[in-house]
């Protein structure tokens, strides 16, 4: 059931729309005036408002054009009975949802609300899918070394100048690649991420550049890579000491060239992509040892961030313990648990080898296997002695 108002200076029109809503199990008030309706969607939560356009005193361009403002997520539809392409037209640029003409049709005003609510939800739904994301990768703390890195960040997400990134497994290399793109000139472009350590070496070449139909048996369509899936935005090569040499020197013919070529392709294809690296590899030795190219180490280390381990901010596990306690309770479906101030203490001890990664899933077990409150005693039962 949607709540609905209807902003009209007739009558008539206020009470039989009323009717039909709330024959149809929607809570529907009503307004005279523009004046009026104003002041309700001010006291009051609307899913959805009728408005008509010629009223006395304040007009319905001007309620829509205050409503769109001050309430962007409430659809307005405009009801007129002078309607005119020109007046739909300038309605809509305005940010109505929808305009319909009057005298109005039973059937159109029923399909404009279900249209309507629906639009809502799924803006509700993106908007929620939007701030998990937001949420799963957010750079959590305020230690000295995560503040160099967050102005290492803003330095370098202005420019298009390739960065590698390193650091020991789940210190949060993709969380800096994000930050850099998000903060670059590139955020309206996708962000592609191809972990190179999980791709098999005879597919890695497809995977990145694409290939054509026929290319190889099991190539029954022509397919794009990740380079071109990143086109105007940022492609991130995660563990990129892992690819194989033969991939590694098609991606220096990118860098240089900035041109592609598919699998089983003849031709070249022009790329505009940002490339940012990450390794958990010294890559100084996998180039003495003959596993990575020197030449593609210089290309893709314009820029070098190392990030911190655990170990070396512990002055964060406060801020990411309650993050963490925050974002795990609400994915669970339960109240937030506290954890005291000696079992915090206590995780400050240990050595976290895995990082991020191993903090979060020992938060996890914690908050699954403690009561309420989070204490010491729960800390030294249930952490592995790895961490110690």
């Amino acid at each position: 059931m949607a709540k609905i108002l209807i902003i009209d200076d007739e009558r008539g029109i206020r009470n039989s729309m009323k009717e039909i809503l709330e024959f149809e199990k929607h809570s529907a008030d009503v307004a005279e005036n523009g004046l009026v309706g104003l002041e309700k969607i001010e006291a009051t939560h609307f899913d959805l408002v009728f408005c008509d356009i010629k009223m006395e005193g304040l007009d319905g361009m001007e309620v829509l054009k205050k409503v769109h403002t001050e309430h962007p997520d409430i659809p307005v539809v405009m009801i007129s009975g002078h309607g005119t392409i020109d007046i739909a037209v300038e309605s809509i640029k305005m940010g109505a949802y929808d305009f319909i003409a009057k005298p109005l049709d039973l059937n159109r005003i029923l399909i404009t609300v279900k249209n309507a609510l629906d639009k809502t939800v799924l803006v509700q739904e993106t908007k929620s899918l939007k701030k998990k994301i937001e949420n799963k990768y957010q750079m959590i703390g305020e230690s000295a070394p995560l503040g160099d890195i967050r102005q290492m960040i803003s330095k370098v997400s202005t420019t298009d100048a390739r960065v590698l990134i390193t650091g020991g497994n789940g210190t949060g290399k993709e969380l800096v690649a994000r930050a850099i793109h998000d903060q670059s000139n590139r955020v309206s472009g996708p962000f592609v991420e191809v972990n190179c350590a999980a791709i098999p070496s005879e597919l890695i070449e497809s995977e990145l550049f694409g290939h054509e139909k026929g290319a190889f048996t099991s190539a029954i369509k022509q397919r794009k890579g990740k380079f071109e899936q990143a086109e105007n935005g940022t492609i991130f090569l995660d563990e990129v000491g892992d690819m194989s040499l033969s991939a590694q020197a098609k991606v220096l013919r990118a860098l240089q060239e900035h041109k592609i070529s598919r699998v089983g392709g003849d031709g070249d294809i022009t790329i505009n992509v940002r490339v940012i690296a990450a390794t958990n590899k010294d890559l100084k030795e996998e180039i003495a040892a003959g596993r990575f190219r020197e030449d593609l180490y210089h290309r893709l280390s314009v820029i070098l961030i190392k990030v911190p381990s655990l170990k070396d901010r512990k002055d964060d596990i406060p801020m990411l313990a309650d993050h963490f306690l925050k974002d795990i309770c609400l994915e669970m479906g339960m109240q937030k648990k506290d954890i005291d101030a000696d079992a915090i203490e206590m995780l400050k001890t240990y050595s976290w080898t895995g990082n991020i990664r191993e903090f979060r899933n020992v938060i996890e077990r914690l908050i699954i296997l403690s009561e309420k409150t989070i204490t010491i005693d729960d800390v030294k039962r249930f952490t592995q002695p790895l961490s110690q």
